[in-house]
């Protein structure tokens, strides 16, 4: 099966725009890593075209925290409608599972060892400031980190986080992650 791993940084935040919907934001960057390619793109928001190509090949997308923030984020720009693919949000799984959410960094660390670079807020600044390069590299990191929490919890089927000192295995029912969903998308491009 073909997924996508992505994230997005933002321009702004919630309490610029008086909302909490992911959609009164503006993407700064995006981030994708394509299975299929096995390749990274990543672009900034004037360049956010030659991403639908990459998302219309996907069997799934593949994200943390994507259901709530990236994907309506995204679907914002995009000509057609995200929603039809198949999507698999790593943190709705362990929330599921945990009765809570855990921050993408401490379920990385304890499950494989990686870190994210930043956080977002520190993106926004560096949007502002006009390091886009330091934009798409924490991007891309999120990124990451992000695949290979979801190749571990698939091979696994759990996740691990730090309760207090302690490392523990959170189970996650990844049964369904591989399955092909039958999705009616509405392609951007001409085929």
């Amino acid at each position: 099966m073909r997924y996508i791993v992505f994230d997005l940084e933002t321009q702004n935040i919630f309490s610029d725009t008086g909302s909490t919907d992911p959609a009164s934001l503006e993407i700064s960057v995006a981030s994708f890593y394509d299975k299929g390619t096995d390749s990274y793109t990543t672009v900034a928001i004037d360049e956010l075209n030659k991403v639908w190509p990459i998302i219309e090949s996907a069997d799934a997308l593949v994200g943390y925290n994507s259901n709530h923030f990236d994907i309506p984020l995204l679907n914002k720009y995009y000509p057609g409608d995200l929603t039809s693919i198949k999507s698999i949000d790593i943190l709705e799984y362990i929330k599921e599972s945990l009765g809570r959410r855990l921050r993408l960094d401490s379920v990385a660390k304890a499950t494989v060892g990686a870190k994210k670079s930043a956080d977002g807020l520190q993106a926004v600044r560096w949007w502002r400031e006009g390091e886009v390069d330091k934009v798409k590299k924490y991007c891309e990191q999120d990124v990451k980190v992000t695949k290979k929490v979801f190749e571990y919890a698939l091979k696994h089927g759990h996740v691990m986080f730090k309760d207090g000192y302690r490392k523990r295995e959170l189970p996650l029912d990844t049964s369904d992650w591989l399955n092909k969903k039958d999705n009616g998308i509405t392609h951007s491009l001409p085929f």
